[in-house]
């Protein structure tokens, strides 16, 4: 296995990040420049992936994730009705996964999705928001969220499954962790470099030096562990195992690189306006989203 991506992915990546870097308007600009393609079979998901890492870099509070795990989902089963109506470039789509007494709750991008594939025991529905009562909610990372109460009716996807959608989802929330590991442990780094006390750099302790060391060997974990799951996807493989490992280093390596960025930094690291802050959460989101690390042992217990 070779997990190195190909020159188009690799330009794929850069595009995204060059948009991110400078866009005002960061969702209108990638469905434009085509990163958000009008086909979702036009990109599979190692393309999707290093996409994923870019917005996790810059945490970009676009609804890139749920809209292509959507996309995808009724491009590969929805029936010619439902695609020619909900697969129109530039539409959010959004699912709808998790529940809490009867109410679907944590629906990413709600306020803002045209419609949502929501799972519901064995199946999984297509529900027009125009038909829904959607009440935000603010997540850890204070993006966009929302909840409503869903009764058993509308369309069904046929041949969709809830675990085909929690199993896609799941690799795009360790894509967005990776890409945020990695540059809060560059943030890390270069303030361990410029940060003098005692009239050295900080970065110069032995315990600070470790500490640092430990959270590129967690990111580099959380890297292959990424890698390997969305290849097998992408080749049509069993993946339960692996997708379920990804998460778990996602989940349990990516709190302590969190952890390392914040004591690091410091007092700054707790300031809610500094930008540390905002990898800290997005972590922390990403972490328990669809299962931390101990369910993830369940899960991988479950498949051995």
């Amino acid at each position: 296995m070779d997990f190195t991506l190909t020159e188009a992915q690799r330009e794929l990546a850069a595009l995204t990040r060059k948009i991110l870097d400078s866009s005002d308007t960061p969702w209108a600009d990638l469905v434009k420049s085509g990163v958000v393609p009008e086909s979702p079979d036009e990109f599979g998901v190692l393309e999707q992936c290093a996409v994923l890492v870019e917005l996790g870099r810059a945490v970009a509070p676009v609804p890139y994730l749920p809209a292509t795990v959507a996309s995808c989902a009724l491009a590969s089963f929805g029936t010619a009705d439902q695609r020619s109506r909900w697969l129109t470039p530039g539409t959010v789509l959004s699912v709808a996964l998790t529940e809490s007494g009867g109410v679907k709750t944590t629906v990413p991008f709600a306020t803002t999705a045209a419609a949502f594939l929501v799972a519901h025991d064995a199946q999984v529905f297509l529900a027009d928001a125009a038909d829904l009562t959607v009440v935000p909610q603010e997540l850890v990372d204070g993006t966009d969220a929302g909840s409503f109460e869903f009764a058993v009716s509308g369309e069904v996807v046929p041949g969709l499954t809830p675990e085909w959608l929690i199993t896609r989802y799941t690799l795009g929330l360790c894509a967005l962790q990776l890409g945020v590991t990695e540059r809060a442990l560059e943030l890390t780094a270069e303030y361990a470099r410029t940060r003098v006390q005692f009239d050295r750099p900080i970065g110069s302790f032995q315990a600070v030096a470790q500490r640092l060391a430990d959270a590129y060997i967690d990111v580099a974990a959380i890297r292959l562990t990424l890698w390997q799951a969305a290849w097998r996807l992408s080749e049509g493989l069993p993946a339960d195992a692996e997708v379920a490992t990804a998460k778990f280093w996602a989940a349990d390596a990516g709190h302590r690189v969190a952890h390392t960025a914040v004591h690091v930094h410091g007092g700054t690291g707790i300031d809610m306006s500094h930008d540390v802050h905002r990898y800290f959460t997005a972590a922390k989101r990403h972490e328990f989203e669809l299962g931390g690390a101990t369910a993830q042992l369940l899960r991988l217990s479950t498949a051995l």
